[in-house]
């Protein structure tokens, strides 16, 4: 049976943040990287940890919104505004330290195996990015759900050594095709990076979010991520 509790993540500036950890019934295994949504570290992101302990990682759940208000939670659309101001405040240079603080702490942990790969959703799509073209050879693998800032950030897309896959709904009001077509563009020469495109809308997995949950490609978008992170982190 799996097992949760909550983390305390020490910075480069003294300071620390929470994170939620889900364990796998074995308390050991490789590390995944959860990264939030702009509703923070609410009942899906625990819910998809919880899945992820189940498949036998060890996954961490940062509080990235905390240097702006500690344990941000919303639950569903009507959180929106609430958490795009402040996705639209946070600082990317700090956020960017305090996933390696992250990251550190994860592949610290007792359990940890040392193979460690991020995912995020949304918000935490952009960020999963961020945080593989900053982690070098730290991150072993890395998935992108409908991460809208991705293509403002291709110039990173050297920076990154881990395999990667990006998830896009093709009726994403967000991210329009172009926007898409830019990220493939930026990794058409990569054999160990994939988009896999969708027919749905923004945040299709989020079962929170009723208008926005698509349950067929949720389902197939999580196949894919637990196949690939069983290739690179097994």
């Amino acid at each position: 049976m799996t097992s949760t509790r909550t983390e305390r993540v020490g910075t480069h500036d003294g300071d620390g943040f929470d994170a939620f950890l889900a364990l796998p019934a074995s308390d050991s295994g490789p590390g995944v990287l959860l990264f939030q949504e702009i509703f923070g570290v609410n009942d899906n992101m625990r819910g998809l940890a919880a899945r992820l302990a189940d498949a036998g990682y060890l996954t961490l759940v940062p509080d990235m919104f905390w240097r702006l208000e500690r344990n941000f939670e919303r639950a569903d659309e009507s959180g929106m505004a609430d958490g795009m101001a402040l996705a639209q405040r946070m600082d990317r240079g700090l956020a960017g330290a305090d996933m390696a603080s992250a990251l550190a702490h994860l592949r610290e942990l007792p359990g940890c195996t040392g193979r460690v790969g991020a995912v995020g959703f949304c918000l935490g799509g952009t960020l999963t990015y961020a945080c593989a073209a900053g982690a070098g050879d730290s991150l072993d693998a890395a998935v992108a759900y409908y991460g809208s800032g991705i293509h403002t950030m291709l110039d990173l897309a050297g920076s990154i050594s881990c395999p990667q896959i990006f998830h896009y709904g093709d009726a994403d009001p967000y991210i329009p095709p172009e926007e898409v077509a830019l990220v493939e563009q930026a990794f058409a020469d990569r054999a160990d990076v994939t988009v896999h495109h969708y027919d749905a809308g923004h945040a299709f997995s989020n079962w929170n979010a009723p208008s926005m949950y698509d349950e067929a490609a949720a389902e197939l978008a999580w196949g894919r991520t637990l196949d690939f992170f069983a290739t690179h982190l097994r």
